[in-house]
Order: structure tokens, then sequence, then C-alpha cells
């Protein structure tokens, strides 16, 4: 485990730059970009369709993608096991960034 994996961050504005150094690899930002992809449609279509058993697919979607994303191509933890919620704003804000250009996808 790395020393900032051991840190506490103080906050989303200093845990960034981490996160995204442990999404260097792009077939892991891509995965993720589908997951996160994934997790708006099924969260849309539950609340348009008022089928609320989709919810339960969002974990499975997110994470589901993201995992593999971590375990077989970055080599790395995922960031969620030590920072969840800094993680999940992480994978709202790198989607951001990819859909603007701001990080190749």
């Amino acid at each position: 485990m790395t020393t900032a994996q051991q840190r506490k961050f103080e906050s989303f504005g200093d845990f960034y730059p981490f996160y995204l150094e442990e999404h260097r690899n792009l077939t892991c930002r891509r995965l993720h970009f589908i997951g996160t992809s994934l997790v708006i449609a099924l969260v849309a279509t539950a609340l348009i369709s008022g089928n609320y058993l989709l919810f339960v697919a969002v974990p499975l979607a997110g994470y589901g993608f993201a995992w593999v994303g971590h375990f077989f191509f970055e080599h790395n933890r995922p960031a969620t096991f030590k920072n969840p919620f800094y993680s999940l704003w992480g994978d709202f804000v790198m989607f951001k960034d990819m859909l603007l250009g701001r990080i190749e996808r």
C-alpha cells in the first residue's frame, strides 16, 4: 500500500490528483466511463419508469466495470476501499472531465 493510500485526505481537491494517479491506464478509465454511464442511465430509467428495482443494478454496473479496470488493467486496489465518498465523487468528476476532453477517454 502506498503512502498516499494510507493518508487521510483533508478535501476532495486534495484527493482528486491521487484519484487520477490511480486511473492512469486508458482501459481502466474507459471501463469507469462505461460503468458511470450505465449508473446514470439506470438511475434515470428507474426514476422515469418507476421501476425502482433497477436501483439494485446500480452498484453492480458502477463497481463491476470499475473494479475490473483496477484488478485486470490498472493492477491496483480501488480507492473505494479507503475513501468511499471521495472515490464516488471522483468517478463523476472524472466522467465529466472525460466528456469535456480534459482527460483522454
